[in-house]
């Protein structure tokens, strides 16, 4: 498990234990961390997932997919450092990933 912060576009933050193997996305939805839509389910189909990463954490969350990067074009004020949620797998290495929420995610 790996416990992974997520921050609200407010600042109000929320620290989850996350099963390895789980998305980030899981994570939010199954702890009931507001900000994170999914209303794909997790199948990179929606950017309702995004978030931004932490900049001391991207090289460990690894590249965006192509399809990743083509579903962010559908997202709002989207980043260099924009994820889709969805698309993070936790490992024990993301213990203390931090990402924050952007204000809407429609």
């Amino acid at each position: 498990m790996a416990t992974i912060v997520y921050v609200e576009h407010d600042g109000t933050r929320h620290e989850q234990q996350v099963t390895d193997g789980w998305s980030v996305m899981e994570g939010a939805v199954k702890n009931g961390v507001p900000g994170i839509d999914a209303d794909c389910g997790g199948a990179a189909a929606c950017a309702t997932c995004h978030v931004y990463v932490d900049p001391d954490w991207l090289a460990a969350t690894g590249e965006r997919t192509d399809q990743e990067a083509e579903m962010l074009n559908f997202a709002e004020n989207v980043e260099s450092n924009s994820r889709l949620s969805c698309q993070i797998e936790v490992t024990p290495a993301l213990d203390g990933l931090v990402v924050t929420m952007p204000e809407s995610q429609h």
